[in-house]
């Protein structure tokens, strides 16, 4: 498969590239500051890019069979840029011939009750609201949209953190996973080899998803 991949140099982007690389993948990177990828391989290829940017959006992505999209606003204080990438992906992906996209997204849309979201939560930390909100909006326009884009969103559980890789986890719909002691956590490992099990074998067409152990 040749992947292109928007947020590459984060830690979660950064993860899935090498799980797509492990695996024999072709990989674009497309970032905005090729300096901030700590990644080198002969299956590698680095470009400049902005997935908020139609026209670089278009070119980065033509001839590629998939698109994975890693997209945060934390280093610039700028999470509006997580809704504004999904609506630029949404009409620049078809344009390029791209019709397939995993998105990493946000838990705090998941819920812990019938109707009621981690994010409803008197604990949910205030700090993390705008970065929250953002993603719940992304999810928002992609279950919205008429594009022609099978798009997938893939919610991480509570804590997702560096770890090891075992292959294994759970998957779940809107409910947020917890394991049989309550905890709700995966590997960023282990994260990224859910994400590329559903680019290379499609089970959520145009809808959101979990995983945890």
């Amino acid at each position: 498969m040749k992947l292109a991949i928007f947020g590459a140099s984060g830690w979660i982007g950064g993860t899935i590239a090498r799980e797509a690389l492990n695996r024999g993948h072709t990989v674009t990177a497309i970032v905005r500051d090729p300096a901030r990828l700590q990644l080198t391989h002969e299956r590698l290829t680095v470009v400049v890019g902005d997935a908020t940017d139609f026209s670089k959006v278009a070119s980065g992505v033509a001839g590629h069979d998939a698109v994975a999209a890693a997209i945060g606003g934390r280093r610039e204080a700028n999470h509006q840029v997580v809704p504004a990438a999904a609506r630029t992906l949404l009409t620049g992906l078809p344009q390029a011939g791209v019709n397939r996209l995993v998105w990493v997204g946000g838990g705090s849309s998941l819920e812990v009750a019938p109707g009621v979201r981690l994010f409803d939560a008197p604990q949910f930390p205030a700090e993390w609201k705008t970065e929250a909100l953002a993603q719940i909006e992304a999810l928002q326009l992609f279950r919205a949209s008429t594009s022609d884009v099978d798009w997938s969103y893939l919610s991480p559980p509570l804590n997702i953190e560096p770890g090891q890789r075992t292959g294994q986890y759970r998957v779940g719909g809107d409910q947020l996973l917890k394991d049989e002691k309550g905890e709700s956590r995966i590997s960023v490992e282990d994260y990224a080899v859910a994400f590329l099990d559903e680019l290379e074998y499609p089970t959520h067409l145009r809808q959101r998803f979990t995983v945890a152990y």
